[in-house]
C-alpha cells in the first residue's frame, strides 16, 4: 500500500482537473482496500474512492481527506462467467472478452475507467448496459463493517444509475461478475441504430465481436470518446450530462417549446423510457440551445466533436469547467424548459 501527503489528484482524472488531497493512499489488493476503507471510517476522515477518474469533477482545492485509488488487478474467465477486479482497466476487460469469443459487453469498448467503476454508474453505450450482464457485485459495506455479494436485482439498477450512487457513502465496490454469452464468434443484436449503420447491418442483427467492438472504437474516436492525451477534446469525463426521461405532460411542453422555437414541422429525439416517459437527447437539446461544438473562448470548451462533452483545453480550473456547465444548463433550461443533469460525480463542488 503507497501512502503520500498532499498528493495531486489532477492526474488521476481524465479532465486533469481538481487540488490535491491531504493523503492519498493506493491500495493493490481487496484487503488494503478494505483496510484503507476501515482506518478512514474508525477515525472519521472523509474518504474519496478514485477508480480510472473518468467520473470525476474535483474541485480546485482538492480534498480534504484521505483519497483512495483502487489500483487492485485479477481477471477470471470460467466459460462464459467473467470476474474482475474492480481496479481493472475497463477497456482491456472489453478487448480480452472479444478476444475469447464472448459477447454481451463488446459495444462498451473504449468507454474510459475501471471495472469497478461500471456498476455504480451502470454504465452504457451503444445499445448495451452493463446491467444486463453483471450477475454479482462484492462490495466493502461500510455500514455493516464487511464484505457483502449484492445480485443483480439488488443493485436496483437503471438508466445510468444504481444502488451504488443511490447511497454512494455505503459500498465500496471490490469485484464485479458477468454472464456473457457465447454466439459462436458473433456479437449480441445490434440494437443501436447508429452502430448498425455502421455496420452496415439491420438492428437486431449479430455481427462478428472483433467487427462490433472496432465499430463503436471508430464511432466512439470520431466523437472524442476514445482517450488520447494528445487530444483535448478527450480530455473530459466522456458525456457531461445523461439524456433527460421525461413524463408525458413534460414531454408534452417540450415539444411545444421546440415548434414555438425551431417551427412547426421540428420533432425533438425520442426514444421509449417506460410507461408514461420518454428519452430525449441531451446533445441535440444542448446544439438546438445554441451551445454548438467548439463552442466558448476560455480553457474550458464544448469539445469540437461532440457537443455533450465538456472538455479542459489545457490550463482550466475545476470552476472555468463548472461555469461552462451552468452556462450550457441555464441555455437549455430557458429555451426548452428542461434541466439537464451532469452525469460526472463532483467533489468539493456544485454545479
Amino acid at each position: 500500500m503507497q501512502v503520500l501527503h498532499d498528493a495531486p489528484l489532477a492526474p488521476l482524472t481524465t479532465f486533469r482537473l481538481g487540488g490535491p488531497a491531504t493523503r492519498l493512499v493506493t491500495a493493490a489488493t481487496d484487503a488494503e482496500v478494505i483496510a484503507a476503507v476501515r482506518e478512514a471510517d474508525d477515525s472519521g476522515t472523509p474518504l474519496l474512492v478514485i477508480g480510472g477518474g473518468s467520473n470525476l469533477v474535483i474541485g480546485d482545492k482538492g480534498f480534504d481527506g484521505t483519497a483512495l485509488r483502487i489500483a487492485t488487478c485479477g481477471v477470471e474467465l470460467r466459460g462464459t462467467t467473467l470476474e474482475l477486479a474492480a481496479g481493472e482497466v475497463w477497456t482491456d476487460a472489453v478487448a480480452r472478452t472479444v478476444e475469447a469469443g464472448l459477447a454481451g459487453i463488446e459495444c462498451l469498448a473504449g468507454i474510459p475507467g475501471s471495472a469497478g467503476a461500471t456498476p455504480i454508474q451502470n454504465v452504457g453505450a451503444y445499445g448495451q448496459e452493463v446491467s444486463s450482464t453483471i450477475t454479482e457485485v462484492i462490495a466493502y459495506d461500510r455500514r455493516a463493517g464487511e464484505t457483502v455479494t449484492l445480485t443483480n436485482e439488488e443493485c436496483a439498477f437503471s438508466y445510468r444509475h444504481s444502488r451504488f450512487k443511490a447511497d454512494p457513502e455505503r459500498y465500496v465496490v471490490l469485484r464485479v461478475r458477468f454472464e456473457l454469452e457465447d454466439a459462436g464468434g458473433l456479437s449480441a443484436p445490434v440494437r443501436y441504430a447508429e452502430a448498425a449503420r455502421a455496420l452496415g447491418v439491420e438492428p437486431g442483427d449479430r455481427v462478428p465481436l472483433a467487427d462490433a467492438r472496432g465499430a463503436v472504437l471508430k464511432l466512439r474516436a470520431g466523437k472524442g470518446m476514445v482517450l488520447d492525451p494528445e487530444d483535448h477534446d478527450t480530455w473530459s469525463a466522456g458525456s457531461f450530462f445523461t439524456n433527460p426521461i421525461l413524463g408525458d405532460e413534460q414531454f408534452a411542453a417540450f415539444r411545444a417549446r421546440v415548434r414555438a422555437r425551431l417551427g412547426e414541422g421540428v420533432e425533438p429525439p425520442a426514444y421509449p423510457a417506460g410507461e408514461g416517459r420518454t428519452k430525449t437527447s441531451a446533445a441535440w437539446l444542448i446544439d438546438k440551445a445554441g451551445f454548438t461544438k467548439g463552442y466558448g473562448s476560455g480553457p474550458a470548451r464544448i469539445s469540437t466533436k461532440h457537443t455533450l462533452a465538456l472538455t479542459n483545453r489545457g490550463g482550466a480550473t475545476t470552476e472555468d469547467l463548472l461555469a461552462l456547465a451552468r452556462e450550457v444548463i441555464a441555455g437549455v433550461r430557458e429555451a426548452f424548459g428542461v434541466t439537464l443533469v451532469n452525469e460526472p460525480v463532483t467533489v468539493g463542488v456544485g454545479i
